[in-house]
């Protein structure tokens, strides 16, 4: 018998992006027998995947870098921050090694040089599906790397790339073990998910017994195919995404679109460097509720961007009344190192702006979302639980993702199971979640 498995301690930071990243590196690691830690101290090693989206995501980083470094003192560092591999040597000049977003094969080169595998590696075998980080009953299925977008604002493209999709087989393959392994909803994530599959010209590959276009329509159509529920994040409002909406009418994928919108302002959303008008948006919208009444909407909003002026925030306001998004949240602008809204020489928000903006944004947003969900009271909907203790638990509908949205707060006469889809009668409702009886 070989000596003991080497024990590898692990930190995912960032977005469901990175998260997906840590899966695949981690499901490398149990494939050639190494564990994973729970703590640093003790372990063999320790990977920190950085997020490098925000000045702030950068401490945070460099902060859990440090931990690991006084907590075990051998640290290999991959992610986003990678990226900038000297802002990191500059704080942790020890770090055993640094590679970029994406970067599995140079991060498990760096773990064999620092830890070498055990001799047996096929004792511990791995699930078909690989590890997940997430609950048994959902995964965020990632189908393309980078972005094509140039938005002012971000440096998503600096860290990792242009775009680059996978091919349709290999994502509906993955699907199908999430899908045998008991998973219940899959999160369709990437940086922009409508464009999937530009890059590739939307070449076909052979899925089962047909060819299947690399197209946000056509894998819509497949995934929708597969018995789970389908949930489409970060879609651009191309107008191709109209192609999608009689798939939700008819119930194949789940009623649900996340859109970063970002902004209503034409003046600031051409500072942004966003595909997008908020006229346009807002006929889209329109255009797809009458295809499809029940869609639900999410998106995120940038206050404080500069040049932003008292009259732009005020036309947000007033297109937040009028589209009438379900869930949206805020951020107050940050400046990003290396981000090219740095340089387009337009006059700062002061920061007391930007803060009493967000709470106006906020204060109205959650006016508009407790109307939307007054409508709900009286209603049975299906509900996916997500945590439950006895007679109590706790889900979402359709209309929420996992930690970003509301919850369904549930009475149940039987005990309930995470991951269970159960009809919920809704008898109340707040400003961001329901709460009923399971019948």
């Amino acid at each position: 018998m070989s000596s003991a498995a080497p024990r590898v301690s692990f930190v995912s930071l960032g977005c469901p992006k990175a998260l997906v990243d840590s899966e695949r590196i981690i499901t490398r690691l149990r494939a050639e027998g190494y564990e994973i830690a729970r703590k640093h101290d003790g372990a063999d090693l320790v990977v920190v995947n950085t997020c490098g989206f925000l000045d702030s995501a950068r401490d945070e980083s460099l902060n859990a870098i440090g931990q690991a470094m006084s907590e075990n003192g051998k640290v290999i560092v991959t992610g986003c921050m990678g990226a900038t591999p000297e802002l990191i040597r500059e704080k942790h000049p020890n770090v055993l090694a640094i590679t970029g977003p994406q970067a599995y094969e140079s991060v498990m080169a760096a773990v064999h040089e620092a830890v070498p595998a055990a001799h047996e590696p096929y004792i511990d075998l791995i699930p078909p599906q690989g590890v997940k980080l997430t609950p048994r009953h959902y995964a965020y299925l990632k189908i393309s790397e980078g972005c094509n977008n140039r938005c002012t604002f971000c440096i998503i493209p600096d860290l990792r790339g242009d775009l680059v999709s996978r091919p349709a087989a290999d994502v509906l393959r993955e699907a199908e073990k999430l899908a045998n392994a008991g998973v219940k909803e899959l999160l369709v994530i990437s940086q922009d998910t409508s464009a999937y599959g530009i890059d590739i010209k939307y070449q076909p590959s052979l899925w089962k017994d047909r060819e299947v276009r690399a197209k946000f329509f056509d894998l819509s159509r497949e995934l929708g195919e597969l018995g789970m529920w389908v949930r489409m994040h970060y879609v651009y409002p191309y107008p191709h995404v109209a192609d999608v909406i009689p798939l939700m009418a008819d119930g194949k994928i789940l009623p649900y679109l996340d859109i970063p919108f970002q902004h209503a302002s034409p003046a600031v959303l051409r500072n942004m460097r966003r595909p997008a008008h908020g006229e346009k948006a807002l006929e889209r919208i329109h255009s797809w509720r009458a295809i499809c009444p029940d869609l639900a909407i999410r998106s995120t909003f940038i206050v404080g961007f500069p040049g932003e002026t008292d009259e732009d925030f005020e036309m947000l306001l007033d297109w937040l009344d009028e589209a009438k998004i379900e869930r949206a949240g805020c951020f107050k602008y940050e400046p990003v190192q290396g981000a090219r809204s740095n340089a387009l020489g337009l006059p700062e928000v002061p920061q007391e702006v930007k803060e009493s903006r967000w709470h106006r944004f906020m204060q109205r947003q959650q006016k508009v979302s407790a109307g939307i969900l007054q409508k709900k009271v009286g209603k049975r909907l299906p509900v996916i639980i997500d945590e439950a203790n006895g007679l109590s638990a706790k889900g979402r509908t359709k209309y929420d993702a996992p930690e970003i949205d509301g919850n369904v707060h549930i009475q149940s006469r039987r005990p309930l199971r995470v991951g269970d889809i159960v009809t919920v009668k809704v008898g109340r409702a707040d400003a961001y979640d329901l709460y009923g009886d399971a019948v």
